[in-house]
């Protein structure tokens, strides 16, 4: 009785994770069945690997093994892959809780308390990062600062110029930057600047 309690413990954790903190926050429908479907299929796993005489590091290897198939087949920004993590961390915490019925679940609850607070809007809401292109080739870092700072409206933290063509007159670069506290407005990951 207590498994099956820890496991309608991780669903519920789970489904927090995905559908009240991710989708609302970053609306990236194709996670969610990656989210869900990881952390049920490790529950399931994890959980009949804990029956028999297999121990716990048949499922932690199984974690690495997961992590490094899903991560290789498709690009993922850093906050999803907290995310993709925290599933697979929800889907181990249900079966292997041990004796204990509260460790698990009061571990499963700092995942997402974790989540919800490292993810939230409000957290350094006012620094940003592009990759933004523009319409001029800028060698010297000083000049290129000056200009970033100028197009964003903000303070530039750190630049690194992904290209230079000399040829059609462009630079690429990644910026983070912060901007004014009263502007902290959300913008797109991408930008071209002319």
């Amino acid at each position: 009785m207590a498994r099956l309690t820890l496991f309608l413990i991780d669903l519920v954790a789970v489904s927090v994770l995905v559908f009240g903190l991710y989708f609302p926050r970053h609306r990236r429908r194709d996670l969610i069945t990656a989210f869900l479907g990881v952390n049920v299929g490790v529950l399931a796993v994890a959980g009949s690997l804990t029956s028999s005489t297999v121990g716990a590091g048949l499922g932690l290897g199984l974690f690495g093994v997961l992590s490094i198939i899903r991560l290789r087949s498709t690009e993922l920004d850093q906050h999803e892959v907290a995310y993709y993590f925290s599933a697979l961390a929800l889907g181990i915490l249900g079966p292997l809780g041990g004796d204990s019925l509260w460790l698990a679940p009061s571990l499963m609850a700092l995942v997402i308390v974790v989540m919800y607070v490292g993810d939230h809007p409000r957290v350094f809401r006012s620094y940003r990062r592009q990759t933004v292109v523009l319409d001029e080739a800028i060698t010297d870092e000083t000049a290129l600062v000056a200009r970033l700072e100028q197009l964003l409206g903000g303070r530039v933290h750190a630049a690194t110029v992904e290209r230079v063509d000399l040829v059609t007159e462009t630079t690429v670069v990644e910026v983070r930057y912060s901007l004014p506290a009263r502007s902290a407005l959300p913008v797109r990951e991408k930008a071209v600047v002319k």
